[in-house]
């Protein structure tokens, strides 16, 4: 495994970690939570994310109960929370958004729920345009001070946003975020590749990215149809359905097609071509993978080794069929 710096702060981070999004809860129990999760421990990988809303707080529940099971020595991996659209189904005025309040209070759930007295890792999911930036820079710092949170970031905030946020901590001498988790794969570039780019070196930011695999649709699984047992027949992901079936969803799966021809030419699969392209960006500090299986974490985990064999030539072939480099 290979291990990053988390922006400019000291933290490493595993290149490959491990979301509980979708699967856990939804697709996957306590049990079958501790298998999966000690397989990407056994391969290195030391970041395990979640949040507040995955599942209205059972995959943070699961998770929690797969933690104590394993039994793991804390200082040995990281947990995340996220924060903005809280854990309940109806939830209250004051149960969701990024006020002082909720922060707070979704931060002491958050540690119930997993099972663990602090937080590596506190996000804020999406910005709030009802709260002050200030506010909920001041409410991440204070919880920094009381040591229920070693680090916090933010969740597809823009890069007007975080650098507001980082004038703010500068300003009334707070706690800076230190990481933004976005979508990023071969079909999503731009926050990634263009709007941060002037980021990394100016705010030190860190990245961890997220839906490497386009929600499955890079594995290539849906080349010839939806599977029975794929999240796309989940209750509550109609969405990923009809985007798949649209015409841009079409026009990705025929790009996957011409792919894959790449992958099966360096002996890898899809997925593991995919997973490798993101990696290999040096501006990505961790790639999050899901899995419902050990299998698949221990395949996922494979494309390490592949990330040497996408020298120049191969890159500009992958360009060649993608043909939405941001510029």
């Amino acid at each position: 495994m290979e291990y990053r710096r988390l922006g400019n702060s000291g933290l490493k981070v595993s290149a490959l970690s491990f979301g509980a999004w979708v699967t856990f809860s939804n697709q996957l129990d306590a049990d079958h939570a501790v298998e999966i999760m000690g397989a990407a421990y056994d391969s290195g990988v030391n970041f395990f994310d979640n949040a507040e809303v995955y599942a209205h707080g059972e995959a943070e529940r699961v998770m929690g109960r797969a933690l104590k099971k394993l039994d793991w020595p804390r200082d040995s991996f990281l947990v995340s929370s996220k924060v903005r659209w809280g854990s309940v189904k109806d939830p209250k005025p004051t149960q969701v958004g990024l006020s002082r309040k909720h922060v707070i209070e979704a931060c002491d759930q958050a540690l119930v729920r997993l099972g663990v007295e602090y937080l590596d890792l506190y996000l804020c999911h999406r910005p709030d345009e009802e709260v002050p930036i200030v506010e909920t820079v001041w409410a991440m710092s204070d919880l920094i001070q009381m040591g229920k949170v070693l680090y916090w970031g933010t969740s597809e905030w823009s890069a007007a946003e975080l650098e507001e946020a980082h004038a703010a901590a500068k300003e009334w001498r707070l706690i800076a975020p230190v990481t933004e988790q976005t979508e990023y794969n071969m079909f999503l570039r731009e926050r990634i590749e263009l709007e941060y780019a002037d980021l990394y070196d100016s705010l030190g930011l860190g990245t961890t990215t997220y839906s490497p695999l386009a929600s499955g649709v890079l594995t290539g699984k849906y080349n010839d149809g939806i599977p029975e047992d794929s999240r796309m027949n989940l209750p509550g992901y109609e969405w990923l359905l009809q985007s798949l079936k649209s015409d841009e969803g079409q026009a990705r799966i025929a790009k996957v097609r011409e792919l894959e021809v790449v992958a099966q030419e360096l002996g890898i699969s899809m997925a593991q071509l995919a997973l490798a392209w993101c990696v290999k960006n040096p501006n990505v500090s961790t790639v999050i993978t899901g899995a419902t299986t050990a299998n698949q974490v221990k395949e996922n985990m494979q494309a390490l080794e592949a990330v040497t064999l996408l020298k120049d030539e191969i890159m500009e072939r992958i360009e060649g069929v993608l043909a939405n480099k941001p510029s």
